[in-house]
């Protein structure tokens, strides 16, 4: 029979004495969080029976932090799963008793994102929201600021010089690396579309910028086409592409920089062979897992949803203890890539 781990065990393992370990485990007296949180860990490495209660206590002993996040496109993979990191950064925020509060924008027109932002006064502590760059939203921005409670973008930047930080991926760059796949992929130069959700999408700008200065500086023997505007739908991606396949049939590569890949991706399914068309799209969703499989994708350009809600908590939880800085910042994150032979 296995021996039942001890406080000694437990002291052993995190560096401590048995007397720390007791002052943990009962509140005898105040412990440093870190020395806590370091027992904590002993506790469950070795398996000591208490290690439940220990986390339990520091739970209840930590401030409590508010996160609000107001998000759009609840049906779509995308956006669930970006609530439920957003969830799991906010129970596990060191220093904090993390609560998310997560609503979704029942569509993109600005009234509504600033609606629910405006909704989450005396609610959360901070909000981040992934809403389109417009005056309303400003506006909401600035009610909110008004209120104390900082406000953070997310993918998409809006109302700068007031908000807090911009946090998610650099766009003039995933532009760029979308279009140099492109051109490494298409083994002659051709006609090249890409797609952006809408004029108010500040980020789909920006990777439009990024994707057209590299066909410019390094692969000017291609034509890129007008930019087609897609809502972001996937019917209106499908018709399109399809449009676009019967007008120009030496079309040899399209970018989607914002939503309604799938269209695009039905479209070369029932117009072309694999590979026939370098197709590039933003996040990995079951959908496009199955495209890069299948070839009709060339690359999946993702945000690291984990990393950028840890990191957004974080910088909400420095902005709401130390109080909000005077610099609005960007946070810039490192995309993830997906090929066919990765997945």
């Amino acid at each position: 029979m296995a021996r039942r781990s001890t406080i000694a065990d437990v002291a052993s393992a995190a560096g401590v004495s048995v007397a720390t370990v007791d002052r943990v485990l009962n509140g005898r007296e105040k412990v440093r969080e870190t020395t806590a949180r370091q027992v904590f860990e002993a506790a469950q490495r070795v398996g000591y029976h208490a290690a439940g209660l220990i986390g339990q206590r520091l739970r209840t002993e930590l401030p409590v932090m508010r996160f609000g996040f107001v998000l759009h496109k609840e049906r779509q993979a995308f956006y669930q799963n970006f609530a439920a990191e957003a969830d799991r950064a906010a129970r596990t925020a060191p220093g904090v008793r993390g609560m998310a509060e997560i609503a979704f924008s029942a569509s993109q027109a600005p009234s509504d994102f600033a609606r629910q932002m405006r909704a989450m006064m005396g609610k959360v502590d901070a909000i981040a929201a992934t809403a389109i760059t417009h005056h309303e939203i400003t506006e909401a921005v600035e009610d909110l600021k008004t209120a104390g409670i900082p406000c953070f973008s997310l993918l998409n930047d809006f109302a700068p010089g007031i908000r807090q930080n911009y946090v998610g991926m650099n766009n003039i760059k995933v532009g760029r690396i979308a279009a140099s796949m492109i051109a490494t992929a298409v083994h002659r130069p051709g006609k090249v579309a890409v797609f952006v959700g809408g004029y108010r999408w500040h980020g789909h700008e920006l990777r439009e910028t990024g994707f057209r200065s590299y066909f410019r500086e390094y692969a000017p023997e291609f034509t890129i086409l007008d930019t087609l505007v897609n809502l972001e739908t996937r019917q209106l991606t499908y018709e399109a592409t399809l449009d676009l396949l019967g007008r120009h049939p030496d079309l040899s590569g399209i970018y989607c920089a914002g939503g309604g890949m799938e269209g695009a991706i039905a479209a070369l399914r029932e117009a072309r062979a694999p590979g026939e068309v370098a197709l590039v799209v933003n996040e990995l969703t079951p959908e496009s897992r199955a495209a890069l499989l299948d070839r009709y994708l060339a690359l999946v350009i993702a945000t690291p949803l984990a990393e950028l809600c840890r990191d957004v908590v974080a910088l909400m939880t420095s902005a709401v203890t130390e109080g909000p800085s005077n610099i609005a910042g960007q946070h810039f994150l490192m995309p993830h890539l997906y090929l066919p032979e990765s997945i």
